[in-house]
């Protein structure tokens, strides 16, 4: 083999100082890509740096696989580039949690809890509990109305202040009870609260009295004088006055009653559970079929609904004894034993059997005072 080819094959001819000498031809074999290609990985990184086809720290540098490319195209380029380029990071973007406006009320569905309507309309279930007067161990019911905003009073040039603009209600409590109690109606304290004749109140809750709100919004003149309004009766301290529908009812109960020859006390207890159970008032609605002014039912015997709702027809039931028009069917007052050495309260639930036995003394004292005014 020449020198030339010697030196082609990768292998440097060396001079010597006795001359040149003849080297012995050393076997060897062109290694081709073809031939690398069978040779173990191992093998072949050796070869290859032996043969300066890549430096070690060409060869210790890891490679990164990256998939080919289907298209040869600028657009597959730009992909790929797109793909392997590192991404900036960004801080996640949170979804916003809505929830609907709360509306000013809410009417109770099979399901509810105050807790979950409170959640639904992002409110706090202490802030819906305490507009309604409500405790964390109350109960409601499908139908019950909720307040669930208050409502932002509107300026006025002089608002007049109101001793009573909310009542709490306590055991014994009806609508027409408290509505009687503060000179209402009926229906303005229901439609006041959002409730409807067979809605139910619950010791605790807040009812609103519609007399606060019509006073707050009554405008004063600075500039006019009002002339002075008529003074009207003013009854004695913790006496609920009457109203000309309470007194109409009153008088027609005590005009009954001394016919048939019952005592003033018997008159009193009448009246009394005359203002617990209706508020003096006339009924057409209450609990179950109840009716009238002492809420009696005809589904127990207290007569036909149009009988109890006829006052004299009423009062003469309650007080039983010979002219009790339900003989045998119901009892009245004359007709319980020893009803004089009672009290107002007791001989008044001996014939109304109430659920809330003990109501009937808070009108003992009212009572007295109409029989006085009545005369």
């Amino acid at each position: 083999m020449s020198f030339t080819g010697l030196h082609a094959a990768g292998i440097a001819a060396q001079p010597s100082c006795d001359g040149p000498r003849h080297l012995a031809p050393r076997p060897h074999r062109r290694l081709t890509r073809g031939g690398l290609a069978t040779v173990p990985i191992v093998l072949v990184s050796s070869i290859a740096i032996s043969l300066n086809l890549v430096t070690p720290a060409q060869a210790a540098q890891p490679v990164r696989r990256v998939d080919k490319v289907k298209s040869g195209t600028a657009e597959a380029l730009g992909t790929l580039r797109a793909t392997v380029r590192p991404q900036s990071h960004t801080a996640p973007t949170r979804l916003a949690v809505t929830t609907a406006a709360a509306p000013r009320t809410y009417t109770v569905v099979n399901g509810d809890t105050v807790t979950a309507i409170a959640s639904r309309f992002g409110l706090s279930t202490a802030g819906v509990l305490a507009l309604n007067g409500l405790s964390w161990k109350s109960l409601i019911f499908p139908g019950q109305t909720l307040v669930l905003t208050e409502t932002a009073a509107a300026p006025a040039p002089a608002p007049v202040a109101s001793s009573i603009a909310k009542y709490t209600v306590v055991s014994g409590d009806t609508i027409s009870h408290i509505a009687a109690a503060h000179g209402l109606s009926v229906r303005a304290v229901l439609s006041a609260n959002g409730l409807s004749s067979s809605s139910l109140i619950f010791p605790g809750q807040s009812i609103t009295l519609p007399t606060a709100v019509a006073a707050a919004m009554v405008p004063v003149s600075a500039t006019v004088a009002a002339p002075a309004p008529v003074p009207a009766p003013v009854a004695p301290a913790g006496i609920t006055p009457l109203t000309a529908e309470m007194r109409n009812n009153a008088a027609i109960i005590v005009s009954v009653g001394r016919r048939i020859g019952v005592s003033e006390y018997g008159l009193i207890i009448a009246l009394a559970a005359a203002m617990q159970e209706s508020g003096l008032r006339n009924l057409d609605h209450g609990d179950r079929d109840s009716l009238g002014l002492f809420q009696q039912r005809s589904s127990t015997g207290w007569g036909t609904p149009q009988q109890i709702m006829d006052p004299v027809q009423a009062s003469l039931a309650f007080f039983g004894g010979p002219s009790n028009p339900n003989a045998g069917r119901t009892r009245g007052l004359l007709d319980i034993p020893g009803w004089t050495s009672m009290t107002v309260t007791q001989a008044a639930q001996a014939v109304q059997i109430s659920a809330y036995p003990n109501a009937y003394a808070a009108w003992e004292a009212s009572a007295r005072v109409w029989l006085t005014q009545l005369g």
